[in-house]
């Protein structure tokens, strides 16, 4: 911080609310990433590169339709959708034939899929900076504490909460929900009562890819769209299933929450080292709960 800078209440509640927006984007891509590990106990790597595609997608649909509001909901709609199918794909025709397999193989299989997906989007994107403009309804700012807010961040605010209680009700209220919890515990006793555990995998992949894609197109607004946006990704969806518990949906809410509002509070006390805040939170964090905040499915 820096000598003679004051910092005021609303300052703190305006760093609040940015590190709550980042929360959102960070728990809708790391919830699919846990529901994976839940259930089909994959370590996917390549889940960031479904995520810059989702971006990638979601710029492309948008152009498309000549941007504005019909385009950006447009793509908020079918760019994860397209991840979806990519998602179908690579499972049925890849993961399906190596969930068998032990860890360390799935991880270096799916570390080779993120290579191959980040050349194929540079193939089919090129290497330039894209960009998306949010919604007239979404531009500018409101006055909060004080001090102007994003209205796109206050968007985000309300999706991620929506997600969770949307996930939240598919896991735990519907049919093909409760047989993927029920996959993920004993998945020889639900193949013997006569239901076709592949397809439940498939479902869940895919459910929890889809939400990768659309992490990607909502943070698409408010970052530059490029290659490389998902080695920052992986790294922090990693640490969030890690330490809210792995395969936990609610324990990814809170080690959202811990990384965001850590590193957003870390820019405003100590700027030139706001990227320590949220990796010496993880450390501290697992150093108490060496299994996560939260019990762990595994």
């Amino acid at each position: 911080m820096e000598s003679g800078y004051t910092i005021t209440f609303a300052a703190l509640g305006s760093q609040f609310l940015v590190g709550l927006s980042r929360a959102m984007i960070l728990f809708i891509v790391s919830s699919g990433m846990s529901l994976v590990l839940g259930v089909l106990r994959v370590p996917n790597v390549a889940h960031g590169s479904l995520y810059m595609i989702g971006a990638f997608a979601a710029f492309s649909i948008s152009s498309l339709f000549g941007g504005g509001s019909t385009g950006f909901w447009l793509a908020l709609v079918f760019a994860p959708l397209v991840v979806a199918l990519i998602s179908f794909v690579a499972e049925r025709s890849l993961f399906r034939h190596l969930y068998e397999r032990e860890h360390l193989m799935l991880l270096l299989f799916t570390f080779a899929l993120m290579l191959i997906l980040g050349d194929l989007v540079k193939m089919f994107w090129g290497a330039d900076y894209r960009s998306i403009m949010a919604p007239e309804m979404f531009q500018g700012a409101v006055p909060i504490f004080g001090s102007p807010f994003p209205k796109y961040n206050l968007f985000l605010l309300g999706v991620g909460p929506l997600v969770a209680v949307l996930l939240w009700l598919f896991i735990t209220k519907t049919k093909i929900g409760k047989i993927s919890r029920a996959a993920a515990v004993d998945m020889e006793m639900v193949g013997a009562i006569g239901i076709n555990v592949s397809w439940v995998f498939a479902f869940a992949f895919v459910l929890g890819c889809l939400l990768a894609g659309l992490g990607g197109a909502l943070v698409s607004p408010t970052v530059s769209i490029t290659l490389g946006m998902d080695h920052d990704i992986i790294m922090e969806a990693f640490l969030i299933v890690a330490i809210g518990g792995l395969g936990n949906m609610w324990g990814a809410l809170v080690g959202s929450l811990i990384f965001g509002l850590t590193q957003s509070f870390g820019v405003l006390f100590w700027p030139q080292f706001a990227i320590v805040f949220p990796y010496a939170a993880v450390v501290i964090v697992l150093t108490w709960r060496p299994k996560g905040i939260l019990k762990s499915v595994w």
